[in-house]
């Protein structure tokens, strides 16, 4: 006798149901056992990496909320690290320094856009690090967008304008180089031109004698400031203590200081374990825009 087709659905149907139930709890006895096994003896949460380019930062900088030793008052030194934007993992370890600092962004790098995005969220002050012309030749990954002496005015402009768009965060600029071009009056004349419209400020890093920074930025009124010391110029610990106890007598007696270095790793390490003498000596740590901004102590 031929059986029902409806009985033999019936019965399909069971069948599958049973198997449907204990397959989920064979899984769910899996789940079980794993996390037993898996999950930490204290009963925390395993912490999931963040990335270093991560926008918010585990603590911010000492001295944000003006808890550094001399308060809001007192002696300052404005520390601007260079020639970020192409090493990424370098640049990464700059953004948990404990102090305020001002990073120097070189457009058009594979990590440029990410730094100062980071830098700017942490409370870090970014400004934009302006490739110019140098008196010697010199090759680098920012010889295709150099400002170069024999260009015009507009063309001065455009240039800075995609750089600046490329590090919207930027506040202000440093020039990279650029012995030949800020010691030429009509293109640090454009140049100011331009910083002026776009509302930033200069830092010069007095590459060469005779720099015509601070004359052509007082000119086109331009917020302007030129480096004090140069902290790397010469990378042995010894000449670096020296710059550095310069930078601190500096701002000490005048009031503030302008210290400029690379993003060398040497650097960064040597800077992390001489930040301390900034509360010690009663020296606050300031960006170069709050430099600018406030009145010279003394």
């Amino acid at each position: 006798m031929k059986r029902s087709p409806v009985r033999e659905s019936g019965g399909s149907r069971k069948r599958w149901g049973w198997a449907t139930l204990m397959a989920g709890a064979f899984l769910s006895g899996l789940i079980v056992m794993a996390a037993a096994l898996f999950w930490p003896a204290d009963g925390k949460r395993p912490v999931p990496a963040v990335s270093p380019f991560a926008g918010q930062a585990p603590q911010p900088p000492a001295g944000k909320d003006g808890s550094t030793a001399a308060g809001s008052t007192g002696p300052r030194l404005a520390i601007v690290v260079g020639d970020l934007g192409y090493e990424p993992v370098r640049d990464a370890e700059w953004l948990d320094f404990p102090e305020k600092i001002t990073l120097s962004v070189l457009p058009f790098g594979p990590s440029s856009r990410t730094v100062a995005e980071t830098a700017a969220a942490r409370g870090h002050s970014v400004i934009l690090h302006v490739p110019m012309e140098p008196r010697s030749s010199s090759t680098d990954r920012t010889e295709p967008f150099r400002l170069l002496r024999e260009m015009g005015a507009r063309e001065i402009a455009e240039r800075l304008a995609r750089m600046a768009q490329d590090v919207p965060q930027a506040v202000g600029t440093i020039n990279h180089m650029g012995s030949a071009f800020t010691t030429d009056p009509a293109a640090m004349g454009a140049f100011m031109t331009a910083l002026k419209e776009r509302g930033l400020f200069f830092v010069d890093s007095a590459t060469a004698p005779g720099s015509l920074g601070i004359e052509a930025a007082r000119k086109a009124e331009v917020p302007a400031v030129q480096r004090d010391v140069f902290l790397d110029g010469d990378p042995s610990p010894d000449e670096m203590r020296r710059q550095w106890g310069k930078a601190i007598a500096l701002a000490k007696q005048r009031g503030d200081a302008v210290l400029v270095c690379h993003s060398r790793m040497e650097t960064l390490k040597f800077l992390l374990a001489m930040s301390p003498d900034l509360r010690k000596e009663g020296v606050r740590a300031v960006t170069v825009q709050e430099l600018l901004a406030e009145p010279r102590n003394g």
